[in-house]
């Protein structure tokens, strides 16, 4: 009974930098080497993978990035898979940016595209494949600019190349000339002012990124059919990945959240056991 009482302290008493280290095994060991848990696509994730798979080699695309590196961790994962579904497709990008981190982002990715085995793009940044027209102030007065004088809008490319002379954007005249528009947004100016405005008033098929505490505004324009899909937060992103066959970040990020999560649950059933121990023990002695 003593050494039973004396092991039962002992987990009583547990250093808490034990319960630390463990948390922190289950968080890096997905991170470095992703698990690859089934992840089951929800139904506006498939809808986005869906209409990018009917595209066309040769068509526009128009991606709009807004968010910066506060939000980056959750969005940047879709935007790279989104990214490399367009461009396995052979589309034409054309880049925007409403925030004004939003450029980088973008040129992030698309360095990512090139540099990275895992997707293996060969492209050159000469506006024959996509082209960045850089961040532009303004958010709703730009894209309703945009919605009829697309050039006035986006003079020229971030590196100063002149909208006549960019070559996936001849016979651009407005964002109708695109087969839709896809936002990664974290906030205002984002994907809401590029559906009210750019869907409702032009339109044009609109579809987008969120984090996941903002994507519950979204869906109700998502089911009046003004968006054709949507992705909430890193879980959408991981579903995106999985679809694309490439896990990356989101993945892993997915991984060692679910991973934690089963240690956090091993820990309370553990405590919960080592309480109803002990209070057996302590009615035996009674």
């Amino acid at each position: 009974m003593a050494k039973e009482t004396t092991m039962i302290e002992r987990f009583k008493n547990l250093d808490r930098r034990i319960i630390f280290t463990l948390v922190a095994i289950a968080v890096i060991i997905p991170l470095l080497r992703p698990i690859g848990l089934k992840t089951d696509v929800t139904k506006e994730v498939k809808d986005v993978y869906d209409r990018i798979e009917k595209l066309q080699a040769g068509e526009r695309v128009l991606l709009s990035f807004e968010y910066d590196p506060a939000s980056k961790p959750e969005i940047h994962p879709m935007a790279i898979a989104i990214t490399h579904h367009l461009l396995n497709k052979g589309v034409k990008i054309a880049v925007v940016a409403l925030w004004p981190m939003g450029s980088e982002m973008a040129d992030q990715v698309f360095e990512l595209m090139k540099a990275d085995s895992r997707f293996g793009h060969k492209f050159e940044d000469d506006g024959t494949t996509w082209v960045n027209l850089g961040y532009k102030a303004g958010g709703p007065t730009v894209i309703k600019l945009a919605g009829s004088k697309f050039q006035e809008a986006f003079p020229g490319s971030k590196s100063g190349v002149p909208f006549a002379d960019i070559k996936i954007l001849r016979g651009v005249k407005s964002i109708s000339d695109f087969k839709m528009i896809l936002s990664f947004s974290a906030g205002d100016p984002g994907l809401k002012q590029w559906v009210q405005i750019a869907n409702a008033q032009y339109g044009v098929d609109v579809a987008g990124g969120v984090t996941a505490v903002s994507a519950p505004e979204f869906y109700p324009y998502y089911n009046s059919n003004q968006m054709f899909g949507i992705l909430g937060g890193l879980k959408a992103a991981a579903e995106y990945e999985a679809l694309i066959g490439v896990p990356g970040k989101a993945t892993s990020g997915m991984d060692a959240q679910s991973v934690v999560h089963l240690v956090i649950i091993g820990f309370i059933l553990f405590a919960n056991a080592v309480y109803f121990i002990e209070r057996k023990q302590m009615k035996g002695v009674e």
